[in-house]
């Protein structure tokens, strides 16, 4: 596993980090443990979830979970982990009434919140969800900073917010980014460069897509994720994959090497943050930053699909 600087001011992560959005979900608290252990077994040392994960999907799980699971893992190895969580979405209705989510009065709300369900004392990477389009963001960033002082958490850090309210104040952003939406490079990527914001990929993967599962003129697999969400399944994705695939078989990779490797190693990028459901997923998805593409790898994949391009 490589290991690189969050932008120019956070923690040192891993060029691979394990997102927790199956935790409480789709999975309970031995499948959880048996992901966590395999990651940092791995060498994995990010760790990113978020105060509201656990509360959807087919597990029947409720809001809060994914921290609680996911601290439950940590236990006795806390110290190999940089533990990243969010707030800032819907939790509940009492939460509701502690005034709007990027507000002070709720940012300490939830920071002490996601400390107790994670069991820990200390979050490394603290990040605003998104904009609750009422907060002034200065508001949000000094109350964020207030917890900084007093050693609750280590880094600021957000998602989902435009590029042009992003500032140095962040160590971090997070946004959709992958192979088959480049769109971030218009903007957000830029706007990271500028600021010496890292930037977290999430849905590198493009739910699936680039997982290898999915081939034109194939049905997808039975009980696959997008088995019930054809709308990713266009003709112009799938081509998109066959050429991805083709391309990465001229280079001896899997199209999940290319998919994980070359976006690790795109402008502004700190970490890659990958799902998984099974310790062989870890596996494969930690060994596929091994691969570093060089300029002219580089080139062709932009020929494949443009700079600032959407296809799905």
């Amino acid at each position: 596993m490589r290991y690189r600087t969050l932008g120019e001011r956070g923690p040192t992560v891993s060029v691979v980090g394990l997102g927790g959005n199956n935790f409480g979900s789709r999975l309970g608290e031995d499948g959880t443990k048996a992901v966590v252990h395999a990651a940092l077994d791995a060498g994995i040392t990010l760790f990113d979830t978020a105060d509201m994960y656990g509360g959807f999907g087919e597990g029947g799980g409720s809001r809060g979970d994914g921290e609680r699971l996911l601290g439950a893992a940590l236990k006795g190895r806390r110290d190999q982990a940089v533990l990243a969580t969010k707030f800032g979405m819907e939790m509940e209705e009492q939460a509701e009434r502690r005034g709007p989510r990027g507000s002070r009065r709720y940012v300490r709300y939830a920071v002490e919140a996601s400390l107790r369900r994670l069991g820990t004392d200390r979050i490394d990477l603290f990040q605003y969800h998104e904009p609750d389009g009422v907060t002034p963001l200065e508001e949000t960033v000094a109350a964020l900073h207030e917890l900084v002082d007093e050693g609750k958490i280590g880094y600021l850090g957000c998602s989902n917010l435009p590029a042009e309210q992003l500032t140095d104040a962040f160590a971090s952003t997070q946004a959709r980014y992958h192979l088959l939406d480049r769109s971030a490079e218009d903007d957000l990527v830029p706007a990271c460069l500028r600021t010496g914001v890292g930037l977290l990929p999430y849905y590198p993967l493009a739910n699936g897509l680039l997982s290898g599962k999915y081939r034109s003129g194939q049905q997808p697999p039975p009980g696959s994720r997008l088995s019930w969400r054809r709308g990713w399944l266009t003709d112009a994705a799938l081509d998109r994959v066959e050429a991805l695939t083709a391309y990465g078989a001229e280079r001896g990779l899997t199209l999940l090497q290319v998919a994980v490797g070359s976006l690790a190693a795109l402008p502004a990028v700190g970490s890659v943050i990958c799902g998984a459901m099974t310790a062989e997923q870890i596996t494969a998805n930690a060994a596929a930053a091994d691969w570093i593409p060089n300029p002219a790898d580089l080139a062709a994949l932009d020929a494949i699909v443009a700079p600032g391009e959407r296809v799905v």
